[in-house]
């Protein structure tokens, strides 16, 4: 006889699958026209789907009932995005990138990373009531990274392409990825100091002495300096072993373009045993393998890799809105809720912007003082503080006497959990509404104005060419006195015109319907190579290895593939249009 079976796996299964199926089914609306990111849709959805709410996920029961199993598992799954996150943002770099922009990272990386641990932490010593400096240090060091999961969202898509330099776009991922795996200096000093003389160092001996050489030793030597040489040694051993490989047509396309995510399981899971720093392995990993910019430029027109990364965003993010103690922002022991809002703004404010606007002088990459405010701004705090977070919590469990939790060590991780998760939250809802909200407050003004203005004349749109801005009525009169005068020769069509990006390509043989057009970068040879339905990899390649021009057939007519989403290139549509 039939029987429901409704047990945590079918509804975990059930609730998943469907919400990414339904927001799959608006993805572009939401992205792309209103500016949403899919981490502040997938934290609501998680919110509504956990115990809070309807209670069809529920965390602590997968933990079979204990919180520090459900910490493990949250840990383990931030590090697993992590790590795949940062290997593929290693491989979106360009060839050597490291090594050629080592001075702008350096200054974010090094004073920047300082000032921003500092001042997070003196707010949070100034308006967390009864808690020591040292612990102060620890919440501040958690939250100093910035997330390179978050950071996606304002360097991908319409609004970075439209408003974001090509060159300020890869110096906020460089940074992203670096300064993830370097928060551990920032975090163990104080937790080393905390065990070893914090409560006069009960339960431990060695002192000071004994925590700055476990930080020196320990922190710096084995777990970043091993790390990065770990890191760089197995993505140079993968780059050779896949060019051995696809030399001799021994590996397939599907095995080809999964190869930088399997990576990132095999680091994460090799350093893990090992106990370093497997998330600054990966980034370093992912940049070594990609040096020679041939992985990079195979995979360029590759959706498989965008689309991991996608599916880890929303599960991780309807997790976190699943897990989060949401009612412990109002009701704790640590810190009221009329400081915690506060203590929210002014980190957002305080913890990055001011560094960053006094360094953009000597940062290439900011050039103006709106890109410093804006890269000030959106420095945001998500995936990596909840994964320092976890691992400060299963650092502080073993300072123990007599088999219990000492004292300190439990207000410490109290405090933590309260301040970080409140901090994260904060970042994830504000950087999600910073853009809708500043567009609808661009446009609303303009709209209201339009439409309660008495002058019922509508002047033509102008659109941009080459920056400079010709009126439409103007242009056409003046392509229409053109074809006029001149005629063209007998056999032949008048020549057409086809836009795409800010150029302009002229139908050079009309008889053969072939447009020469000069690429003058990789996005325009992949543009013109999706617009005829072909492979545009040896177009790039020859390209961006040779730094010349090189001129790529267009055929005028059908493209092979019937189907172009809105959020592919809207001047492969004007080409498709005019041929």
């Amino acid at each position: 006889m039939p029987t429901l079976a409704v047990v945590n796996f079918n509804i975990v299964c059930a609730t998943l699958g469907g919400f990414i199926t339904i927001f799959g089914l608006v993805s572009y609306l939401l992205k792309e026209k209103f500016y949403l990111s899919e981490a502040l849709i997938s934290l609501v959805a998680g919110l509504i789907f956990s115990p809070h709410a309807t209670n069809f996920i529920k965390p602590l029961d997968y933990a079979l009932g204990s919180e520090e199993a459900l910490g493990t598992i949250t840990l383990y799954f931030t590090r697993l995005v992590l790590g795949v996150q940062l290997v593929l943002a290693g491989v979106q770099l360009p060839s050597k990138y490291l090594k050629k922009e080592w001075r702008s990272l350096a200054l974010l990386l090094g004073p920047g990373m300082t000032v921003m641990w500092l001042s997070t932490s003196l707010l949070v010593w100034a308006l967390v009531p009864n808690i020591s400096f040292l612990f102060a240090l620890a919440v501040g060091a958690s939250v100093t990274p910035t997330d390179p999961v978050l950071s996606n969202s304002i360097v991908k898509g319409k609004f970075a392409d439209n408003y974001i330099p090509k060159e300020l776009q890869k110096i906020i991922i460089a940074e992203s990825g670096a300064n993830d795996g370097l928060g551990y200096p920032f975090l163990f000093l104080p937790l080393y100091l905390i065990k070893y003389t914090g409560d006069h160092g009960l339960g431990q001996v060695g002192g000071a002495s004994k925590a700055m050489g476990y930080w020196f030793g320990e922190t710096w030597g084995y777990t970043i300096l091993l790390s990065v040489v770990y890191g760089a040694t197995i993505g140079w051993i993968a780059k050779e072993l896949l060019h051995w490989a696809e030399e001799r047509k021994y590996v397939d396309r599907e095995s080809f373009l999964v190869f930088a995510i399997t990576l990132a399981l095999f680091i994460v899971g090799t350093v893990g045993m090992i106990g370093s720093d497997d998330v600054l392995a990966c980034f370093i990993a992912g940049n070594v393998f990609t040096w020679d910019d041939w992985f990079r430029l195979e995979t360029l027109d590759d959706s498989l890799q965008p689309t991991i990364d996608m599916l880890l965003n929303v599960a991780v993010f309807m997790w976190f809105g699943a897990v989060c103690p949401w009612s412990s922002f109002v009701h704790n022991n640590v810190i009221p809720i009329y400081r915690l809002i506060p203590l929210g703004i002014l980190v957002l404010l305080l913890r990055r912007l001011p560094i960053v606007y006094l360094l953009h002088k000597r940062i290439p990459q900011i050039e103006e003082k709106h890109q410093a405010l804006f890269v000030g701004f959106f420095g945001p705090i998500g995936v990596s503080a909840i994964f320092y977070l976890y691992v400060s919590l299963e650092f502080l469990r073993q300072i123990d006497v007599d088999g219990v939790e000492r004292e300190d060590a439990a207000r410490l991780g109290e405090v933590m959990t309260v301040v970080i998760w409140f901090l994260a939250i904060c970042s994830i809802v504000v950087h999600g509404l910073s853009i809708p909200l500043g567009k609808l407050g661009f446009y609303l003004p303009r709209t209201i104005s339009s439409a309660i203005s008495s002058d019922p004349v509508e002047e033509p749109a102008a659109f941009h060419l080459r920056d400079r801005t010709v009126n439409g009525e103007q242009n056409l009169a003046r392509t229409l006195h053109r074809s006029e005068q001149v005629p063209a020769p007998d056999g032949q069509h008048p020549r057409a015109m086809f836009r795409v990006g800010h150029s302009t390509i002229r139908n050079r043989d009309s008889r053969s319907g072939v447009a020469k057009q000069k690429i003058s970068s990789p996005m325009d040879a992949r543009l013109i190579g999706t617009a005829v339905g072909g492979d545009s990899d040896a177009q790039t390649r020859a390209q961006n290895h040779a730094g010349t021009p090189v001129s790529v057939g267009v055929p005028v007519g059908p493209v092979q593939r019937a189907i172009r989403f809105p959020d592919e290139t809207s001047e492969v549509g004007d080409a498709e249009r005019n041929g």
